[in-house]
């Protein structure tokens, strides 16, 4: 099954049968933040709706090839509308002219943005989870990307994002998902806490126990006395894979459990914006299977060759 599909995503997505894949991890590019270079490319569209409405095809496409029991691992970063300075200054008439990446390179930015000012944060994120919500999906959780070496930045009048989302996505009410492939161990004092029980002055005295307010003596050996569920929030430091050309790489550790977790050994793990190959290296590594997909021809190579090196673990 292992193979790279060199295109535009939607469209090499229709060549997958149906209920073909167990799941989909995957980061599309960002809105207004690079130019590739590449006819068709997205991120880089009139306006905020358009971007979305782009992804959202794409995704239609992706819900078909899952099977029922399918999820989708959707990392996404938000983006301002810029300072209204700079390549952002607002040109007679107060349309915004051009928008400038980290190389310099100039492209077209939005001239009728409705409801979005000069330094708004536009909230790419929860629109596209909410566009996702309508056309069936199950939006089951939004996990935060803590980035634990962020790079600084020059805004001072807002504190520096460190952050980003990974939205999971179900196509079924009921879904595969091995919550013990990705538990955390149980910190010590945790365990003594759950161990100690209610105190008389607690406001939860003489209430009956619950599990979202205590675990005491007469129940804690019912619970997983070792680990814990993950919990939503992962502390990931920023991408350690270099690639020529490639700049917007997701880590390895920030989608290892999302593979873990979304399928099982053996599995097909799809990812519709390769990139530099990070989703095809961890599935291989993990033992499953991998399909991605990336319209520029220069990165499926070098993330085929990326992958070639990848040994899979053993049991």
């Amino acid at each position: 099954m292992n193979k790279i599909l060199c295109g535009d995503a939607a469209e090499a997505l229709k060549t997958l049968p149906p209920e073909s894949v167990d799941m989909c991890v995957t980061s599309p590019p960002y809105y207004g933040l690079r130019d590739y270079g590449e006819i068709g490319q997205i991120g880089i569209e009139q306006t905020p709706d358009e971007y979305i409405a782009r992804l959202v095809k794409v995704f239609d496409e992706v819900y078909r090839v899952l099977k029922k029991d399918g999820t989708l691992w959707l990392n996404i970063g938000d983006s301002y509308a810029g300072s209204g300075k700079g390549p952002m200054t607002l040109a007679k008439g107060g349309k915004n002219e051009s928008v400038f990446d980290m190389q310099n390179r100039v492209y077209e930015v939005p001239k009728k943005w409705s409801g979005i000012k000069p330094k708004d944060l536009i909230g790419i994120p929860w629109m596209l989870a909410f566009a996702l919500r309508e056309r069936g999906w199950y939006l089951r959780s939004d996990i935060i990307w803590h980035k634990k070496n962020c790079l600084p930045e020059s805004a001072k009048d807002r504190p520096t994002k460190c952050h980003e989302y990974i939205f999971l996505l179900s196509k079924s009410s009921k879904y595969y998902f091995d919550y013990k492939a990705i538990q955390e161990p149980l910190k010590e004092v945790s365990k003594a806490r759950y161990k100690r029980g209610r105190s008389d002055h607690s406001k939860y005295t003489g209430q009956e126990l619950q599990q979202n307010i205590n675990r005491q003596h007469k129940d804690f050996s019912e619970f997983d006395q070792e680990f814990r569920r993950k919990r939503d929030v992962w502390e990931v430091s920023t991408n350690t894979y270099k690639m020529d050309e490639h700049f917007a790489m997701f880590p390895e550790r920030l989608i290892e459990p999302c593979i873990l977790a979304g399928s099982a050994v053996g599995g097909v793990v799809l990812d519709p914006f390769f990139g530099s190959g990070t989703t095809g290296a961890v599935a291989k590594r993990l033992n499953r299977e991998y399909i991605g997909i990336d319209l520029n021809a220069r990165y499926c190579e070098k993330a085929k060759a990326r992958i070639d090196k990848v040994l899979t673990e053993t049991a």
